[in-house]
């Protein structure tokens, strides 16, 4: 470890090296899962697949897909391959429909995902004397307990706040001279709106540096306003329960992507209606392979997550792939009118107006034999104190901007500063009370 890297040789390796290595760690995770898994091994045979059909990272495309449905049936351990003895920690996605997604994780896989935060957050900049305010939830989730982990790992003196409480964060993090935050992006705009609040300037007040955010899409307007309001660098970062929480990639100090750890996991994108393997640099979905995970590996797990894939060089000196900032995610793609439409692009296009706040709701509903489509977007404290903006225009102008971006047209609600509910986890930005109707 220098001053720059928590493992160079593993984060410089060149990128033929790396290659080498994925096929020899893939050979030895197919091998596992066939040996040990009986869902894997049905899922083989019923491909007529062998494991010694696989002799190059290309001949992965043999192999069948894994799917969030296929964790919901097997729920809860049908997809562990070790004994119950083996596996020390479990955690579980926050989904509200149906069996929750089970993390299953042995003493190797523990050690893993603490080694791969403690390379994430030394990426961004996290050394030891740093003092990480942890507001992602503990419990069940994975975010609160993975950056724990990760910064036990780099020496880094923890503040585990959990989410909520946010009067009480904000004091903590001023009193405690906190240096590094790390949430979700809609948490971290929500304690910048209550700073705001309470008179609190954050470039003044605290010794905040840096903030870690992830756990849901966030385009890189919000990022730019967090960093502005904050006076913070905001990395994102990448993770799933299912591969093992936060630390799977992260934005080095270039924001030129967030590169994988490609030594724990393969990654491809494919057309997400096709399953089509798309070539490097296309848009599509994510689907990680597991390469060192022994309590529930996964193959070929489909994310639904919509990125794409950069594998040139990075000015920082990794060469791992770089992922592209997530743009949204399939199954919440909306389809109005015939028009797919990703909640994204609605940020991108509040974003684009200075007047209004990062809060937005999009509400669809189907009253008759057509859909409606309105976006609900928020007045800036600042805009309306300094009532400088005429309150029909801006809404023309969102509605054009809206239209250009989608190809379709909205309704546009514009509301008062606070007036959208806020969020000190995930954001829910959509409304769709068209569910059930015929």
């Amino acid at each position: 470890m220098d001053g720059k890297y928590w493992n160079q040789k593993i984060e410089t390796m060149p990128r033929q090296d790396i290659k080498n290595y994925q096929l020899q760690k893939l050979k030895e995770q197919i091998n596992y899962c066939y040996e040990k898994s009986r869902f894997y091994r049905k899922k083989f045979d019923d491909a007529n697949l062998k494991p010694q059909d696989i002799q190059t990272l290309d001949d992965m495309q043999k192999i069948p897909f894994t799917t969030k449905g296929d964790l919901k049936d097997n729920y809860p351990f049908g997809m562990v391959v070790v004994s119950p003895d083996e596996i020390i920690e479990v955690h579980a996605s926050s989904g509200t429909t149906g069996n929750p997604i089970i993390g299953a994780y042995t003493q190797n896989d523990m050690d893993v995902w603490q080694e791969l935060m403690a390379r994430s957050i030394y990426t961004t900049g996290g050394r030891a004397q740093d003092i990480i305010n942890i507001a992602y939830g503990y419990g069940l989730f994975t975010g609160g307990f993975g950056f724990h982990y990760g910064a036990q790992k780099i020496g880094a003196k923890i503040v585990p706040a959990s989410c909520g409480m946010t009067q009480r964060q904000i004091k903590l993090i001023k009193d405690l001279e906190v240096t590094m935050l790390a949430c979700t992006p809609s948490f971290a705009v929500y304690l910048s709106e209550t700073m705001a609040h309470e008179g609190i300037d954050p470039k003044k007040d605290l010794k905040l540096k840096r903030g870690l955010f992830g756990a849901e899409p966030w385009s890189s307007k919000i990022q730019e306003r967090i960093e502005c309001e904050m006076g913070i660098e905001a990395f994102d970062i990448y993770g799933l329960t299912e591969l093992c929480g936060p630390g799977v990639s992260i934005e080095c100090e270039e924001h030129a992507g967030l590169h994988i750890w490609e030594d724990h996991f393969i990654v491809e994108t494919i057309d997400p209606y096709t399953g089509e393997v798309l070539p490097e640099g296309r848009e599509g979905e994510l689907v990680f392979t597991t390469l060192t995970k022994t309590g529930m590996p996964m193959l070929r797990y489909r994310t639904r997550d919509i990125s794409k894939i950069d594998i040139s060089a990075c000015r920082c000196g990794r060469t791992h792939a770089r992922m592209a900032r997530v743009s949204g995610r399939s199954d919440d793609m909306l389809i109005i009118r015939g028009v797919n439409i990703f909640p994204s692009q609605i940020e991108q296009a509040v974003m684009s107006f200075s007047e209004l706040a990062t809060q937005y709701l999009i509400v669809v509903d189907r009253p008759g034999a057509l859909d409606t489509f309105a976006v609900k977007v928020e007045l800036s404290e600042k805009a309306v104190k300094s009532n400088q903006f005429n309150r029909n225009t801006l809404k023309s102008d969102i509605q054009k901007r809206i239209h250009i971006i989608t190809g379709i047209s909205a309704d546009v609600e514009i509301v008062s500063p606070g007036e959208l509910p806020r969020a000190d986890g995930k954001a829910k930005r959509v409304l769709d009370m068209r569910k059930g109707k015929m």
